[in-house]
């Protein structure tokens, strides 16, 4: 008789979610470090931003996610007419985002793109692997802001073409330098360099499914 793990269960989140812009067809806002985007299975993971948010917007529906310990932008509409929109331009790759995170090590070129197919790492889910034959396509962008000596970590803004699982976490492992505070891609030195992941959902471009006019909006990263 095999085992059960023990399941995973998520720390409380203090921290609130903030609205950064509103209209009666979707909202942007602000997701903390630390929070599900969307419920877990077991009872104690129930609270996440879906959760939250369906106590005031009970229409509301994600259009897509962040990972639990990515902070920043995320698209939420407020009916299904709107979600089918967005998803459309998320699956068109027309969004475009922006990211900002902290690596180990000092990156030598000052801007560059990270080309490597992901695929999923079956035995070891919910981890991804670097597959070129059975992964699928994945390019990611990157421009470095700053380069710390002192702490050997380099800031640099992402702007992912596709949107794979893990992309910015496993892409940045596989060119030698973790975001720090991964807890799933990083050493445990990486990992122990920051007390969360240091990843941030910083900008987001699009189309208003209502508007049609292009909509951008901007939210600096806490680190």
């Amino acid at each position: 008789m095999q085992l059960q793990a023990d399941p995973f269960i998520v720390p409380v989140c203090e921290e609130q979610i903030e609205i950064l812009y509103q209209d009666d067809s979707l909202l942007v806002i602000n997701k903390p470090t630390k929070l599900l985007t969307l419920s877990g299975k077991h009872p104690l993971n129930k609270d996440s931003v879906h959760f939250r948010l369906v106590q005031r917007f009970p229409t509301a529906t994600m259009v897509h996610r962040l990972d639990f310990g990515t902070s920043g932008i995320l698209l939420v509409a407020l009916n299904k007419e709107v979600n089918a929109q967005l998803g459309k331009q998320f699956q068109n790759r027309s969004v475009k985002k922006s990211y900002t995170a902290l690596l180990a090590g000092q990156l030598c070129n000052d801007k560059g793109s990270i080309n490597y197919r992901i695929a999923k790492d079956k035995p070891n889910f919910p981890l991804q692997k670097i597959c070129s034959e059975t992964g699928k396509s994945a390019l990611t962008h990157y421009e470095v802001v700053e380069r710390n000596q002192v702490l050997c970590s380099t800031r640099v803004i992402f702007s992912p073409v596709s949107g794979r699982t893990h992309q910015l976490r496993i892409h940045s492992q596989t060119i030698g330098h973790s975001i720090l505070g991964c807890d799933l891609y990083a050493t445990d030195e990486v990992f122990n360099m920051a007390d969360r992941l240091m990843l941030h959902a910083s900008s987001i471009e699009f189309e208003h499914p209502i508007k049609r006019e292009i909509f951008k909006q901007y939210c600096p990263s806490p680190f």
